[in-house]
């Protein structure tokens, strides 16, 4: 393992509120708001602004709102449409929730304390849990998945409403994560029976597996595809990430293997980062059981190497980041200009905010 901590993580925030574990969080693509979900059956937004001084200065953050969900058990799950209008929300209770703000958002300042969300759609479908829920790049599309092993697509369509495209029942086990690819119509699903799933639509056809990836040796919990596009990663009970590569449509290998957690990953996050290489494919963050955060620079090999294979640097890590607690996720914040700023939820009910920067600022 290729360790070189020229970073440091700073603690931006710290934002407890939760009364029982936070399991996501997810960053707004389009607008200033940071959203948790937790056992509490709640979803937490926060604002967050820099001061006048800019980019040197880490955002502050603070509470705006909190959604009681319709839901009547854990919130497992929070993801944001690409407008930035409306959130999905995967539950225990086997239903996904949809989410809209009762009035439009004003300029990037209004984001007032009086925002009330209301709950416009409830999928139902799932039989049991319902493991995680992700919205495609145009918006168009939803995916959820669930405990019963099924994957589902739903259309989006106008005023709320969804149509289920497919129900993917290629898992033998639980099914953990959904993730869609950054460009196309492809997704990624992790599961319980050690395998990871890409799926795509047939134009003839309804939605179906196209590729199924093996090579980990126990659950795999979430999985991460790289900003461009060619890789995916994907993290895992085995205490590694692995990172697969497309040769074409159809086909990826596995050409990397990362090791630095004593426990379960849980959640994986890749960004554009802020690495000074040509080489550079972005920072990847990974956390998990150990209540370690750790930053990795990956990057491609030097054009003469004859290796099909990735670099993988440690260019920062946090231990304890939520005391004794796990850490259940890990996201960076895709907003331009904010490239070093990631969030984490945890056991003990809270979510940070966090700053990579170089370590001879700290």
């Amino acid at each position: 393992m290729d360790v070189d901590p020229q970073f440091s993580l700073q603690l931006v925030s710290s934002l407890p509120g939760h009364e029982e574990r936070a399991w996501q969080v997810a960053w707004n693509p389009a607008k200033p708001l940071l959203a948790s979900c937790s056992a509490d059956k709640t979803v937490r937004l926060y604002s967050y602004q820099r001061s006048a001084e800019g980019q040197a200065k880490s955002p502050s953050f603070s509470h705006i709102s909190t959604i009681s969900t319709a839901h009547t058990k854990t919130v497992r799950s929070v993801a944001w449409a690409p407008s930035g209008k409306t959130v999905a929300t995967g539950s225990f209770d086997s239903n996904v929730g949809i989410y809209e703000k009762k009035q439009e958002f004003g300029d990037e300042n209004d984001l007032d304390e009086s925002e009330e969300w209301e709950c416009v759609a409830m999928l139902e479908g799932h039989e049991t849990e319902c493991k995680s829920v992700a919205y495609s790049t145009t918006g168009t599309l939803l995916a959820s998945c669930s405990r019963d092993k099924t994957v589902w697509i739903w259309e989006v369509q106008p005023d709320a409403d969804f149509e289920c495209m497919g129900v993917l029942m290629e898992h033998g086990q639980d099914v953990k994560c959904v993730a869609w690819h950054p460009t196309e119509e492809i997704l990624a699903s992790a599961s319980y029976d050690d395998t990871i799933k890409l799926y795509i639509d047939d134009p003839s056809e309804d939605w179906y597996c196209m590729s199924t990836l093996t090579g980990h040796e126990s659950t795999v919990w979430s999985v991460a595809w790289s900003p461009d596009g060619n890789y995916l990663a994907s993290a895992s009970d085995d205490l590694s990430i692995r990172i697969w590569k497309r040769l074409d449509q159809y086909n990826w290998k596995s050409v990397h293997q990362i090791k630095g957690h004593e426990r379960s990953i849980y959640s994986i996050s890749w960004n554009v980062g802020k690495g000074t290489s040509s080489k550079s494919m972005g920072w990847l963050a990974s956390t998990g059981g150990d209540g370690k955060i750790n930053i990795w620079e990956i990057s491609q090999p030097f054009e003469h190497s004859t290796k099909e294979t990735l670099y993988s640097k440690l260019i920062a890590s946090v231990s304890s980041a939520h005391d004794v607690s796990d850490v259940n996720s890990v996201q960076w914040c895709p907003r331009p200009g904010f490239e070093d700023l990631l969030a984490t939820a945890g056991d003990d009910g809270s979510v940070k905010v966090w700053r990579v920067i170089p370590t001879s600022s700290s």
